[in-house]
Formats: C-alpha cells, sequence, structure tokens
C-alpha cells in the first residue's frame, strides 16, 4: 500500500509505466518461487524441522525490505526498487512454504479451518497495527521523527525499516514457543536428493492425486486475481482516485480490519461446513464487490467497497490454506505445500502482466484492473469441479 503507490508516483517516470513495472517485478519473483518451492517442501519433508528453513527466508525477507530505504525519488531507483521488492516477495513466499506445512502437525482436523483462519486474522491486525505506526509517527508526524527530510520522502521510506524490524521481532514467538518436528538423520545432501527423487515420483504419478491436482489448478487461477487485486490496491487508489500517500495507509488500515474480521468469522464456517464453500461464498463476494469497484466514480464509493471487499479476502486466503492442509498426505505435507506455492506462482506472472498490458493498452487503470475479475470467475467455475472435503475429517470425498 505504501511502496507500490510511491514507487509508481514518486520514481517511476510516470504512474502507467510504474504499474507496469511493478507487475513485472511481481511476475519474475513469483517465476522463481514456482519453480524452487516444490523442490525445496519434498527436501524439507526429508530434513523434518521446518524452522530452519523459515528463519532463513524471514531473514532475506526482512533484509531486502530494510535496503528499500535506499529508493529515492527518481528514475535511478527504478531498477533498486524492483530488485528489492522481488527479493523480498521471494523470501516471503518461499518462507510460508514451511510455515503452511506446520499448519497439521499443530492441530487436529476439526479445528485445522479454525486456526488456518485466526492465523490470518491475526496477521491482519498484525499488518493493521504496523500501518497505524507508520503513519502516526511517520507518514502525519509534524516534524517528522530523527530528522527525516520529507522532502526527499524519507517518512515514507522509512517505513521499509519499520515493515523489517517488525518482521524480525515479531517472528521470535514462533522459534521460541511453536513445536517444530524432530531431526532426521538425513543429512542436507541426502535430504536433496531424497527430496527431488520424491518429488519426481509424485510428479509421475500425479493421477493419484488429481482431486488435489484439480483443487490447484483452480487456486492458482483465482489467486492470480487475488494477489493481483492485493498487490495493485494501492497503485489504484492513488491513479484513478487520486488518493494520496496518509489516505491510501489510512485505506489500508481499514481493509486489515475488514479482512481480520472476514477471516475470523469464516474460520467458524470453514470447520462447520468444509474449506470449499467457504472458498465459493469469499470469491462470489469479491467478484460482485470488485464488479462494483470498478464503475463507481466517487472516492467515498471506493471507501465503502474497499471495506466490503476486505471482509472476502481473508476467508479466501485461509479456506484455502485450510483445504490443502486437509488434502496433504500424511507425511507429504511440505511437498505438497510446496506444489500448493508452485500453483500459487505458476503463473502469478500472468495476473500482473496483463493487467500490465491492458493499463498501457487502454491507458486506463479501470481497464487494467478488470482483468483480476476473470481470474476469480475462471478460478471459480474450476473449483466447482473439485470433490468437496468433509467438515470436520481429513480426507476428501465427493458430496453427490
Amino acid at each position: 500500500f505504501i511502496f507500490s503507490a510511491y514507487f509508481a508516483r514518486v520514481i517511476a517516470v510516470d504512474v502507467e509505466t510504474g504499474t507496469a513495472q511493478w507487475g513485472y517485478a511481481l511476475s519474475l519473483s513469483g517465476l522463481i518461487v514456482a519453480l524452487g518451492s516444490p523442490i525445496l517442501g519434498a527436501i524439507a519433508d526429508r530434513a523434518g524441522p521446518r524452522k530452519p528453513w523459515i528463519l532463513i527466508f524471514t531473514v532475506a525477507c526482512a533484509a531486502a525490505t530494510a535496503l528499500l530505504w535506499y529508493a529515492k525519488p527518481g528514475v535511478d531507483s527504478v531498477l533498486w526498487t524492483l530488485i528489492c521488492f522481488g527479493v523480498g516477495t521471494a523470501a516471503f513466499e518461499f518462507g510460508t512454504v514451511f510455515y503452511n506445512a506446520m499448519l497439521p502437525d499443530l492441530v487436529p482436523p476439526s479445528r485445522i479451518g479454525r486456526l488456518s483462519g485466526w492465523g490470518w486474522g491475526l496477521g491482519y491486525s498484525g499488518g493493521l497495527a504496523c500501518l497505524v505506526l507508520s503513519l502516526v509517527a511517520f507518514i502525519r508526524a509534524e516534524p517528522p521523527p530523527f530528522g527525516l527530510d520529507p522532502g526527499a520522502y524519507e517518512p515514507v521510506r522509512a517505513t521499509a525499516l519499520v515493515v523489517a524490524v517488525w518482521v524480525v521481532v515479531f517472528a521470535i514467538p514462533l522459534f521460541a514457543f511453536t513445536p517444530d518436528r524432530r531431526a532426521t538423520d538425513v543429512r542436507l545432501g541426502q535430504a536433496v536428493r531424497e527430496g527431488v527423487a520424491a518429488l519426481v515420483l509424485t510428479m509421475r504419478e500425479i493421477r493419484r492425486y488429481a482431486h488435489i491436482v484439480r483443487f490447484l489448478v483452480a487456486r492458482m487461477i483465482y489467486t492470480d486475481g487475488l494477489n493481483t487485486i492485493f498487490a495493485f490496491g494501492g497503485i489504484y487508489a492513488a491513479g484513478t482516485f487520486g488518493m494520496a500517500v496518509d489516505e491510501i495507509i489510512l485505506f489500508g488500515i481499514g481493509l486489515n480490519v475488514t479482512a481480520g474480521l472476514g477471516a475470523v468469522f469464516f474460520a467458524w464456517i470453514d470447520d462447520w461446513i468444509g474449506p470449499k464453500p467457504t472458498i465459493i461464498v469469499a470469491l462470489m463476494g469479491l467478484l460482485c464487490v470488485g464488479t462494483a469497484l470498478l464503475l463507481i466514480e466517487t472516492k467515498i464509493a471506493f471507501w465503502i467497497l474497499g471495506m466490503a471487499l476486505g471482509v472476502f479476502f481473508g476467508p479466501a486466503q485461509a479456506a484455502s490454506r485450510s483445504m490443502m492442509a486437509h488434502l496433504a498426505p500424511r507425511g507429504m505435507e511440505a511437498e505438497m505445500f510446496g506444489l500448493y506455492a508452485l500453483t500459487g506462482k505458476a503463473t502469478a506472472f500472468a495476473g500482473p502482466l496483463l493487467l500490465g498490458w491492458v493499463t498501457v493498452a487502454a491507458g486506463s487503470q479501470r481497464a487494467g484492473m478488470a482483468t483480476a475479475l476473470i481470474f476469480l470467475l475462471v478460478g471459480l467455475l474450476m473449483l466447482l469441479t473439485v470433490p468437496a472435503i468433509r467438515a470436520n475429517a481429513g480426507s476428501a470425498e465427493s458430496r453427490s
């Protein structure tokens, strides 16, 4: 919400070009994650513990984020900003492979939906707190703290340092208190060989997991739409509705509130009726509200509909993770969540790339953002063909 808008409006040559460049960087980082995640997941299943992997990628993510401090105004900073953004994004996504794989080890199947949903909800509350701190302590502070120069956009750039420290500090409870799998006797080199071999075997016998494949393909498509909306929401607000940085942060705060509340509320629904119906409801809500957002003209209408959109963001993400946790065979969690990350990123370039092309070709951000809804619709239709997950169970079955 902060740096995407700052990049498009202040660093890039113009808003449309900046929107496209941000999309290209997001696409490239997604491709890297898509290629690496399944292999890393398969290796981790052989090695055992998840936390060492999470530590590596958490540090990488925080470091890349902190280096955004050097993203100074002007086109000379375009490449630097995009590299830091791409590396940080890729590190974060790699870390979530192992983070998500911990889910089935922490609670029984009947509570996976709640843990996943509450996790997303608390994540949004953390984002909310960080946004409020950035807004009050840096963006709107008069005078800015530490002698920061508003003319050089230093208060805006300093929010990257806040986020980097925030990530490190609030990762500590995970490492200090959350149980992890025991280490195996398998050394790293052997884990690499066995992990790659296991992944190759899984791909050869993919027909055994046809129901998982259909879900992953559906998720791949609708996640393109979700990620595109999330990545370009701040840019759209700035370019189409003329929202300033502090307004965008306030909008982000409101969106975090509604998304967090949606994730927490729908968590019970997930465990009650199952993750598939929960995802369907969320996608239908996103489609309806998203269409309205492309048609309205006033800033107040954008605020109202944007908050409504947030309600369905959290459930779509949390229930997808819950469904994968239910579907993953025992002992293959990290490998399956590696494939989950693969399908979340395999075509991640498609949404931002299409948005960038359409935005430039039509000279309109509205036209570009409309492409995200196509991905949501196609993913929803594909999801309807996936067998349902029985509520309070850990296996897939058809409901006929």
